[in-house]
């Protein structure tokens, strides 16, 4: 006989919550820049990157421009790239036109050579100190999402399969992005130059310039020094169609630098050559839902005036700060669509302008002969032309839309100001909001907000060094959010609370 069994009641299981953080794909410089951001302003970041762990010499960029320093400089890593890199005063464009840097209105007058691996170590660094955590050889596979949260699906290095979960994701895992295409985004545009050559080598001759660049008749060549002893060419020949996966000999970089440079500086000793082709996309869109794009994962375009890193490091310093308020409760949601708004349009400028001076400097037919001719005087002898042309190249000429009836400082890039405690890049660092004003504030007049956004160091209140009367608010990566000249404390207050949020009042 069998006997009676007792089964006692289940307790439910609690499914346990779902941990909140951003996942960033892709560890180049807009990534770990990115990261570290969000990671200093105290969200939990996951840094998802294909390749092992490892410094790369895959890098194409060699240049930080002013714009980027001065964004650097705000996290306190400007002075220690200055250290590591070459300073330059002048950026050399076509039919030997050299455009001047030294009367830049930054403190970073000039250009700083300096392989993109260095600025890579740099970034990591702080990433890592701040928290961030790395998953190394790590492929995405796929993604959803939903109206609350992104579900990457990824593969190990051991080709298992996983799933990480975040409140957002952003891809900035370059031109081949997984991100993207998961999300389903277009990348139109086109190849503009094929078959283009790269090559580390020592020279027997030291170039004459930190940079040499030229272009004659059909070939191109380009020469920047690592710092190791070895020099990295870039070179390309309009005749030459040939596919990326051909094999590259030293015997065809040194006839294609001899072509266009009238020399190849006795290259010797290759360590490394490849070929590859130069495209001019964009994404449509940055953001799909919870989903962003930055850097080349947004849009590439050709080398010309060195300004891929930058465009892509300063995506990540306009979208860093934004994610980060929205994430840690501080900011609506609606301040992410702001990231599209401004970005967008600079990519869409960097892709004309890098595009133009590859054409206008392998011009053949007389008729853009001609062009590059009156464009080359124009930038010569013309001095609102040619200082147009230098802030667009370096990034500080850049601005962000304003509200009809804004101040016309807002939305501009604010200068280094000097302020009575220092100066105005070195108040931003903690990733704060700054209000300059012409005197003191006494107790109240910044408001609750001020008052609350000072006491979670999310703000920095300074007064100006020198006589202005305009009382500024600085957002932290730099540009201006509001200004007015003598406003009264409820102005002020109004324009604190927009930008930090309504202080809880428990």
């Amino acid at each position: 006989m069998t006997g009676n069994t007792h089964t006692p009641p289940t307790t439910p299981t609690r499914t346990a919550p779902t941990p909140r953080r951003v996942v960033v794909v892709g560890s180049g410089p807009t990534g770990l820049l990115l990261a570290g951001d969000l990671a200093a302003a105290g969200v939990p970041v996951t840094l998802v990157e294909k390749r092992p762990r490892g410094i790369s010499n895959l890098s194409r960029a060699f240049v930080l421009h002013a714009r980027t320093l001065e964004q650097l400089d705000a996290r306190g890593l400007a002075d220690d790239l200055e250290r590591k890199g070459q300073a330059l005063d002048r950026i050399r464009l076509f039919g030997g036109l050299a455009l001047a840097l030294d009367t830049l209105p930054s403190r970073f007058n000039h250009l700083l050579v300096i392989p993109q691996y260095e600025v890579e170590e740099v970034l990591r660094h702080r990433a890592e100190e701040a928290g961030v955590r790395f998953a190394y050889g790590t492929e995405v596979t796929g993604l959803r999402q939903d109206a609350g949260r992104v579900t990457l699906e990824v593969r190990g290095a051991g080709g298992e399969p996983d799933e990480l979960t975040a409140d957002y994701v952003v891809g900035t895992d370059g031109m081949r992005s997984a991100v993207r295409e998961a999300i389903g985004l277009p990348f139109p545009g086109r190849s503009v130059i094929r078959s283009v050559v790269l090559a580390d080598v020592r020279l027997d001759e030291e170039p004459e310039s930190l940079l040499t660049a030229n272009a004659v008749g059909d070939a191109f060549a380009f020469i920047a020094p690592f710092g190791d002893g070895f020099y990295r060419v870039i070179g390309w020949h309009r005749g030459r169609d040939i596919p990326d996966s051909e094999p590259v000999g030293l015997d065809e970089v040194k006839e294609i630098a001899r072509l266009a440079l009238g020399r190849d500086y006795g290259m010797r000793d290759a360590r490394w050559m490849s070929r590859f082709h130069s495209d001019e996309r964009q994404a449509p869109a940055y953001r799909v839902g919870r989903v962003f794009l930055a850097g080349d994962a947004a849009h590439v375009h050709t080398p010309a005036g060195g300004q891929g890193m930058n465009t892509g490091l300063q995506d990540a310093a306009n979208l860093g700060w934004k994610l980060a308020a929205v994430f840690n409760g501080q900011a609506d949601s609606a301040l992410l669509d702001t990231y599209q708004a401004e970005r967008h349009p600079v990519g869409a400028s960097v892709v004309r302008s890098s595009g133009g001076i590859v054409r206008l400097a392998m011009a053949k037919r007389p008729w853009t002969r001609a062009l590059r001719a009156g464009i080359t005087a124009a930038l010569g002898r013309v001095g609102p032309v040619r200082r147009r042309a230098v802030g667009r190249i370096t990034g500080i000429g850049y601005a962000y839309g304003a509200p009809r009836g804004a101040h016309p400082m807002v939305g501009t890039r604010a200068p280094d100001i000097a302020l009575r405690s220092g100066r105005l890049y070195e108040a931003l660092r903690g990733g704060r909001f700054v209000l300059i004003a012409p005197r003191p504030y006494e107790a109240g007049e910044i408001g609750r907000a001020g008052e609350a956004g000072e006491r979670a160091g999310r703000l920095a209140v300074e007064r100006w060094a020198g006589g202005s009367r305009t009382t500024v608010l600085v957002r932290p990566d730099g540009y201006v959010a509001w200004a007015a000249g003598s406003p009264d404390a409820a102005s002020v207050e109004a324009a604190l609370v927009a930008a930090l949020g309504v202080p809880d009042r428990s």
